[in-house]
């Protein structure tokens, strides 16, 4: 049988098919550009699995920032049942109530505690499954399994150091893995108060109002506190490391193949692109220390802010936290009283 001499191959030459002649040696800079895709998969899972070892995007060594994301904003709070108003202190807490409220709208929330099965704790290790929709889990197994697909044409094509470079990354998210584990353990969120139940009103920036029901024990454990909680020394040694690993694998891309350099580039944007989708295809809702907040319903629009306090004074026992807040003056309340006393 003949076979034309193009289509020969001899055993063991590489795969190296045919690249556009443009060069590529800064392609590496793409993996330090300071994309927020990592940190929101973070807030929204409340932790890291071991699983995003597997996700390579730009902003590897943006992880323990995570906490940043809220933009400094701890909003008032109250307690419409006791009347105590204080400050969300939990950033990912923050940042979610940011992103599922809208301006001139009360969003009412809800917030419970997850089972603690022993199945569930070993399979959360790898995929935080309780607020992931069929989208949003397709599109992150797709990114796990680009990851692997490059690594493994990497390595057909003889690219040693392309994929060495892949290795490093992958040992940096890894390194950011483990540090965010430990430090998003469950800390102090004030004394247990048992079966009480607490009604809480939000006031974000930019007028925006989330109401949060729930037990009070929960309502700490996602609002009080801490999420993560700071570094350690061999943490934050850890955390340098990883940073170095990824600023080492830019400079090293250079050293890579073409074909290489190409695949690196279409793994960095093509893992950043599936898990922006596996973000915003993720439920309405935030895994927090063992517990989930969750949307309960549509948003409600108030044309005047006495419209939201009229109707929130009437439902609670007590009108303190709303003088507290300035929602309402205390030469207000007697009119703001009059339709409930009329009942």
């Amino acid at each position: 049988m003949y076979i034309p001499s193009s289509l020969k191959r001899s055993v063991g030459i590489p795969l190296l098919p045919s690249t556009p002649n443009v060069s590529l040696d800064a392609a590496g800079l793409v993996a330090l550009a300071d994309l927020t895709t990592i940190q929101e998969r973070t807030v929204l899972t409340g932790t890291a699995t071991f699983l995003d070892a597997f996700v390579i995007c730009p902003g590897i060594h943006m992880q323990q920032k995570s906490t940043n994301l809220n933009g400094g904003e701890h909003p008032v709070c109250a307690n419409m049942k006791t009347g105590d108003v204080f400050r969300v202190e939990n950033p990912a807490t923050v940042f979610y109530l940011q992103q599922v409220s809208k301006t001139g709208h009360l969003t009412k929330l809800t917030v419970s505690e997850l089972d603690g099965d022993w199945w569930s704790k070993v399979f959360s290790l790898f995929f935080t499954a309780q607020n992931a929709s069929v989208a949003s889990t397709v599109a992150y197994f797709m990114a796990v399994l680009w990851t692997i697909s490059v690594v493994i044409l990497l390595a057909c094509s003889y690219d040693w150091w392309g994929l060495i470079i892949v290795l490093v990354l992958m040992a940096a998210r890894l390194c950011n893995v483990i540090v965010v584990r430990r430090r998003a353990t469950p800390g102090w969120s004030g004394a247990k108060e048992g079966f009480v139940t607490g009604d809480l009103l939000v006031l974000l920036s930019q007028d925006r109002w989330v109401r949060i029901q729930g037990k009070v024990d929960h309502l700490k454990a996602v609002t009080s506190g801490q999420w993560l909680r700071d570094q350690r020394d061999v943490e934050g040694w850890m955390t340098a490391l990883a940073t170095l690993a990824v600023y080492l694998a830019a400079a090293l891309v250079s050293n890579a193949t073409q074909f290489g350099k190409i695949l690196i580039l279409a793994l960095l944007g093509g893992s950043a692109g599936l898990l922006a989708v596996a973000n915003s295809t993720t439920k309405n809702s935030l895994v927090m220390h063992g517990h989930i907040l969750e949307v309960d319903g549509n948003r409600r629009k108030y044309d005047r802010r006495r419209e939201l306090a009229r109707q929130l004074v009437s439902e609670s026992p007590n009108y303190d936290w709303a003088i507290s807040m300035g929602l309402i003056k205390q030469k207000d309340v007697s009119e703001l009283l009059e339709p409930k006393m009329r009942q």
